[in-house]
């Protein structure tokens, strides 16, 4: 897969403003600086790491291409080859690979104390940011200034999701067979209903067994990554390489002692909440479906989205399609995983249902305890999985699986993207259930001409004129804004 996760940290750079003839950081720009030496104090990893924490805009893509220019061309603390090794373990897992990579990092250069700081550090900015939306939102989404920035705001993220898939697809779908796994992704959810979990499964079994008979149609990252020259040995390849310290190590009482200490902090609240306050309270019910999301949602935030609209709409009714949509565009305003959409979905779910608490104190704790469930495993499967980390390499049967699973979820984010097209663009929509199959289908009469215009304008923005994310939503709420005050005539 390193081709591929070059070509996207190479085109993200690229977006977000870099140049593009920038010099490879093996070549001139470090060759008066020489092979690192030494080791990196806590205390600058934590700088650096809040540094990238900061500056983690524009999705997963974008997050990754901010550490590797921080931590392979600028600090030169590993290598390109490594760096996009870790990647590739980090895809393989459930949750956020940006975050994973960072805690993968971070273990590395100082074991669990400093996979533990990268990781938090990573999801702080975001998580606060998201709080704050989440809490003006609930607030005051009646009043009609915020309406008119959300108005705009929603079309935007029909633009983002599908460049999304666009983006996968076409580094993805590189033959028939890939392309017929996206297909039948798309129908099996689209359709039939079938559980995210499901298609997941299927697919990874698929493409196990499907790998040994015509591992071929299975190849969907061709060629090699662009490596350091020969003579480099960045700080933790040079320390891998000449002694391995015994915390990257295999041991199996090392795994289970931190399998079992990351399992007791991401249960123990779900235990609590179970003891003191039922099964039937929103809290728990939280706690068990992020727990839920967090294992089964492989393929990165989209894939989660994908899932978490499927249920947190349709089964629990804890947000709207628009509030949905309005929380994914809100996620790619702030620094952080894009999956932090989650704590809003967690945030409104808690607000509409407080008990006895005040709702914006239900909807905080709602909030908390999302990002616990969602982020916590990251840590479980990053520092148990970490020493194991090298024999993966060349494992074709993971590969096989891992692309089979990455094209099915390319019609699973196809889903995600038509279904939010017809809640942003349509008023109304109808049901329509016939054979065991599930359509959904506009009510033209209720076609928003604004609302389609606005999504023209990004859809030609991203893919025309290569905006970035952040351009894009912010000309697309100016766009929402300049309507609205046309139609009530304040202009």
């Amino acid at each position: 897969m390193k081709n591929y996760l070059s070509d996207e940290i190479n085109e993200e750079r690229f977006r977000l403003g870099e140049t593009k003839n920038r010099v490879p950081a093996s070549s001139e720009e470090n060759a008066t600086e020489g092979v690192p030496s030494g080791s990196v104090t806590f205390m600058e990893a934590f700088r650096v790491w809040v540094k990238v924490a900061l500056n983690s805009f524009g999705g997963p893509a974008g997050q990754i291409a901010v550490m590797h220019r921080y931590l392979v061309e600028e600090k030169r603390w590993i290598s390109e080859s490594r760096f996009l090794h870790a990647l590739n373990y980090c895809m393989i897992l459930p949750g956020p690979e940006a975050q994973q990579l960072a805690i993968y990092i971070g273990w590395l250069l100082h074991k669990i104390p400093g996979g533990v700081v990268a990781g938090t550090l990573f999801v702080i900015p975001g998580f606060i940011s998201m709080l704050i939306l989440s809490i003006l939102y609930a607030g005051h989404q009646d009043l009609s200034v915020v309406q008119w920035l959300i108005f705009g705001l929603k079309p935007a993220v029909l633009a983002v999701v599908a460049e999304a898939v666009l983006r996968i697809g076409k580094r993805v779908l590189k033959n028939r067979f890939m392309l017929v796994l996206a297909g039948l992704g798309f129908i099996a959810i689209f359709l039939f209903e079938v559980p995210f979990p499901f298609i997941v499964i299927s697919a990874a079994i698929i493409g196990y067994v499907g790998g040994r008979i015509r591992p071929e149609s299975f190849e969907i990252n061709q060629g090699h990554s662009a490596t350091s020259n020969p003579g480099d040995s960045p700080l933790i390849d040079a320390m891998l390489e000449n002694q391995a310290p015994e915390h990257t190590q295999p041991s199996a009482s090392r795994a289970f002692a931190v399998a079992v200490t990351w399992s007791i902090l991401w249960f123990a609240p779900l235990a609590l909440i179970l003891t003191f306050l039922g099964s039937e309270n929103v809290y728990f019910q939280e706690a068990t479906f992020f727990s839920k999301s967090a294992v089964v949602t492989f393929g990165g935030a989209y894939a989660v989205l994908a899932y978490v609209a499927q249920q947190a709409v349709e089964e629990y009714s804890w947000v709207t399609p628009g509030e949905m949509l309005d929380g994914l565009g809100l996620a790619e305003t702030t620094p952080g995983p894009l999956i932090l959409v989650l704590p809003f979905v967690g945030f409104l779910a808690a607000f509409r249902h407080p008990g006895p608490l005040h709702p914006m104190v239900a909807g905080t704790l709602g909030a908390m305890l999302t990002t616990w469930a969602t982020f916590v495993p990251c840590f479980l499967w990053v520092l148990v999985g970490g020493p194991y980390v090298e024999s993966l390499r060349g494992n074709k049967s993971l590969h096989s699986a891992m692309s089979a699973i990455t094209a099915a979820i390319v019609g699973v984010v196809l889903n995600l993207a038509v279904w939010f097209a017809l809640h942003t663009v349509f008023g109304s929509v109808r049901d329509f259930r016939e054979f065991g199959m599930h359509l959904q289908m506009p009510v033209w009469q209720t076609l928003n001409i604004p609302s389609l215009f606005i999504a023209t304008f990004a859809i030609l923005a991203i893919f025309r004129f290569k905006l970035g994310v952040i351009q894009t939503i912010g000309c697309s709420v100016a766009l929402g804004v300049i309507y609205n005050l046309l139609k009530w005539g304040v202009v």
